[in-house]
Protein backbone atom coordinates (compact mmCIF):
# COMPACT_ATOMS: atom_id res chain seq x y z
CA UNK A 1 0.00 0.00 0.00
CA UNK A 2 1.80 2.98 -0.59
CA UNK A 3 1.90 5.87 1.83
CA UNK A 4 0.39 9.37 1.57
CA UNK A 5 2.20 12.43 2.56
CA UNK A 6 0.70 15.98 3.38
CA UNK A 7 3.89 18.56 2.32
CA UNK A 8 2.59 22.12 3.98
CA UNK A 9 5.09 24.53 2.47
CA UNK A 10 4.81 27.82 4.82
CA UNK A 11 7.64 30.03 3.07
CA UNK A 12 6.21 32.79 1.08
CA UNK A 13 8.75 33.01 -1.28
CA UNK A 14 8.27 30.45 -4.81
CA UNK A 15 11.83 29.72 -5.43
CA UNK A 16 13.64 29.88 -1.80
CA UNK A 17 15.54 27.60 0.18
CA UNK A 18 12.24 25.68 1.13
CA UNK A 19 10.64 26.04 -1.71
CA UNK A 20 13.28 24.19 -3.67
CA UNK A 21 13.92 21.72 -1.11
CA UNK A 22 10.23 20.94 -0.75
CA UNK A 23 9.80 20.12 -4.11
CA UNK A 24 12.72 17.91 -4.31
CA UNK A 25 10.91 15.86 -1.52
CA UNK A 26 7.96 15.88 -3.52
CA UNK A 27 10.12 14.37 -6.32
CA UNK A 28 11.68 11.63 -4.10
CA UNK A 29 8.53 10.47 -2.44
CA UNK A 30 6.53 10.31 -6.14
CA UNK A 31 9.24 8.40 -7.40
CA UNK A 32 8.53 6.15 -4.00
CA UNK A 33 4.85 6.20 -5.58
CA UNK A 34 3.89 8.25 -2.84
CA UNK A 35 0.56 9.77 -2.96
CA UNK A 36 1.47 13.67 -2.47
CA UNK A 37 -0.48 16.69 -1.97
CA UNK A 38 1.19 20.15 -1.18
CA UNK A 39 -0.73 22.56 0.80
CA UNK A 40 0.79 26.27 0.32
CA UNK A 41 0.56 28.14 3.62
CA UNK A 42 0.93 31.67 1.93
CA UNK A 43 -2.06 31.37 -0.85
CA UNK A 44 -4.33 29.89 2.26
CA UNK A 45 -7.55 32.04 2.70
CA UNK A 46 -8.43 31.55 6.70
CA UNK A 47 -10.23 33.48 9.51
CA UNK A 48 -8.02 33.26 13.00
CA UNK A 49 -9.38 31.18 15.48
CA UNK A 50 -11.31 33.29 18.37
CA UNK A 51 -10.95 30.83 20.74
CA UNK A 52 -14.69 30.70 21.52
CA UNK A 53 -13.58 26.64 21.97
CA UNK A 54 -16.53 25.17 20.53
CA UNK A 55 -14.40 23.03 18.34
CA UNK A 56 -13.67 20.96 21.69
CA UNK A 57 -17.38 20.02 22.06
CA UNK A 58 -18.40 19.77 19.02
CA UNK A 59 -14.87 18.21 16.56
CA UNK A 60 -15.43 20.87 13.81
CA UNK A 61 -14.32 24.74 13.27
CA UNK A 62 -17.42 26.97 13.41
CA UNK A 63 -16.23 29.22 11.40
CA UNK A 64 -17.30 29.52 7.91
CA UNK A 65 -15.41 26.58 5.73
CA UNK A 66 -12.20 27.81 4.45
CA UNK A 67 -8.40 26.52 4.30
CA UNK A 68 -8.48 25.92 7.62
CA UNK A 69 -10.72 23.41 7.65
CA UNK A 70 -9.28 21.92 4.50
CA UNK A 71 -5.93 21.39 6.43
CA UNK A 72 -8.02 19.52 8.76
CA UNK A 73 -9.25 17.68 6.37
CA UNK A 74 -5.57 16.74 5.00
CA UNK A 75 -3.86 16.10 7.83
CA UNK A 76 -6.23 13.71 8.47
CA UNK A 77 -6.09 11.76 5.52
CA UNK A 78 -2.24 11.75 4.91
CA UNK A 79 -0.35 9.40 7.21
CA UNK A 80 2.96 11.32 6.78
CA UNK A 81 3.48 15.20 6.69
CA UNK A 82 6.44 17.28 5.70
CA UNK A 83 6.32 20.91 7.29
CA UNK A 84 9.07 23.15 5.35
CA UNK A 85 9.25 25.91 7.21
CA UNK A 86 11.37 29.36 7.57
CA UNK A 87 12.35 30.89 10.73
CA UNK A 88 11.05 34.11 11.95
CA UNK A 89 12.23 35.26 15.67
CA UNK A 90 13.47 31.80 16.00
CA UNK A 91 10.17 30.38 15.61
CA UNK A 92 7.60 29.26 12.64
CA UNK A 93 5.95 32.06 10.58
CA UNK A 94 2.39 33.65 12.07
CA UNK A 95 0.60 32.69 9.09
CA UNK A 96 1.75 28.69 10.06
CA UNK A 97 0.98 29.31 13.45
CA UNK A 98 -2.38 31.51 12.74
CA UNK A 99 -3.51 27.81 10.67
CA UNK A 100 -2.47 25.10 13.76
CA UNK A 101 -4.52 27.14 16.11
CA UNK A 102 -7.57 26.75 13.55
CA UNK A 103 -7.19 23.01 13.11
CA UNK A 104 -6.95 21.80 17.08
CA UNK A 105 -9.66 20.47 16.81
CA UNK A 106 -8.51 17.40 14.36
CA UNK A 107 -5.20 17.04 15.82
CA UNK A 108 -6.30 16.75 19.65
CA UNK A 109 -9.20 16.74 22.00
CA UNK A 110 -9.15 16.43 25.69
CA UNK A 111 -10.50 14.50 28.32
CA UNK A 112 -12.73 15.22 31.03
CA UNK A 113 -9.65 16.44 33.24
CA UNK A 114 -8.69 19.14 30.27
CA UNK A 115 -5.49 16.45 29.55
CA UNK A 116 -4.53 16.69 26.08
CA UNK A 117 -5.55 13.42 23.99
CA UNK A 118 -3.50 13.16 20.64
CA UNK A 119 -5.78 12.33 17.53
CA UNK A 120 -3.26 11.69 14.70
CA UNK A 121 -1.24 8.84 16.84
CA UNK A 122 0.44 6.34 14.12
CA UNK A 123 1.45 9.50 11.71
CA UNK A 124 5.11 10.67 10.85
CA UNK A 125 6.15 13.85 10.67
CA UNK A 126 9.77 15.69 9.21
CA UNK A 127 10.50 19.04 9.43
CA UNK A 128 12.67 20.97 6.78
CA UNK A 129 13.77 24.70 8.77
CA UNK A 130 15.68 27.72 7.12
CA UNK A 131 17.14 30.72 8.69
CA UNK A 132 19.66 33.50 7.76
CA UNK A 133 21.89 33.11 10.28
CA UNK A 134 24.97 31.63 9.84
CA UNK A 135 25.81 27.56 10.34
CA UNK A 136 25.92 26.69 13.64
CA UNK A 137 24.72 29.76 14.93
CA UNK A 138 21.25 28.98 13.47
CA UNK A 139 21.01 25.52 15.81
CA UNK A 140 22.89 27.21 18.75
CA UNK A 141 21.20 30.63 18.90
CA UNK A 142 17.66 28.53 18.59
CA UNK A 143 16.84 30.19 14.95
CA UNK A 144 16.12 26.97 12.83
CA UNK A 145 16.14 24.63 16.14
CA UNK A 146 13.45 27.13 17.50
CA UNK A 147 11.39 26.70 14.74
CA UNK A 148 11.71 23.00 14.31
CA UNK A 149 10.89 22.82 18.72
CA UNK A 150 7.74 24.53 17.65
CA UNK A 151 5.92 22.19 14.90
CA UNK A 152 7.94 19.65 17.28
CA UNK A 153 5.37 20.97 20.59
CA UNK A 154 2.37 21.00 18.38
CA UNK A 155 2.94 17.42 16.82
CA UNK A 156 3.76 15.95 20.23
CA UNK A 157 0.24 16.87 21.66
CA UNK A 158 -0.94 15.35 18.46
CA UNK A 159 0.46 12.18 18.86
CA UNK A 160 2.72 12.75 15.57
CA UNK A 161 5.88 11.55 15.77
CA UNK A 162 8.84 13.85 14.34
CA UNK A 163 11.58 10.91 12.46
CA UNK A 164 13.84 14.17 11.94
CA UNK A 165 14.51 17.52 10.45
CA UNK A 166 16.97 19.21 8.03
CA UNK A 167 18.16 22.84 9.25
CA UNK A 168 19.48 24.86 6.90
CA UNK A 169 21.04 28.56 7.82
CA UNK A 170 23.28 30.99 6.34
CA UNK A 171 20.81 31.00 3.22
CA UNK A 172 21.01 35.16 2.68
CA UNK A 173 24.96 34.34 1.63
CA UNK A 174 24.16 30.75 0.21
CA UNK A 175 21.20 31.00 -2.27
CA UNK A 176 21.61 27.45 -3.57
CA UNK A 177 21.50 24.39 -2.22
CA UNK A 178 24.77 22.10 -2.30
CA UNK A 179 25.27 18.37 -1.92
CA UNK A 180 24.81 18.52 1.80
CA UNK A 181 21.69 19.58 1.65
CA UNK A 182 20.48 17.28 -1.21
CA UNK A 183 21.78 13.84 1.01
CA UNK A 184 20.19 15.32 3.97
CA UNK A 185 16.91 15.63 2.20
CA UNK A 186 17.32 11.96 1.08
CA UNK A 187 17.77 10.65 4.14
CA UNK A 188 15.16 12.00 6.02
CA UNK A 189 12.68 11.29 2.81
CA UNK A 190 14.00 7.43 3.56
CA UNK A 191 12.93 7.95 7.24
CA UNK A 192 9.78 9.33 6.81
CA UNK A 193 8.78 6.45 4.94
CA UNK A 194 10.03 3.95 7.53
Amino acid sequence: MSKSVLIINASPRANGHISQLLAMAREALVAEGCKVTVFAVAGAGYRHCTGCMVCRSKGDCVLPADDGQRLAALLREHDRIIVGTPCYWGNIPGLLKGLFDRVVYAMMDDNRSAWPQPLMRGKKAAVIATSTTPWPWNRLFRQTSGAVGAVKEIFRYSGIRIVGSLQKGNTHRHPGLNSHDIRTLRKLVKRLLR
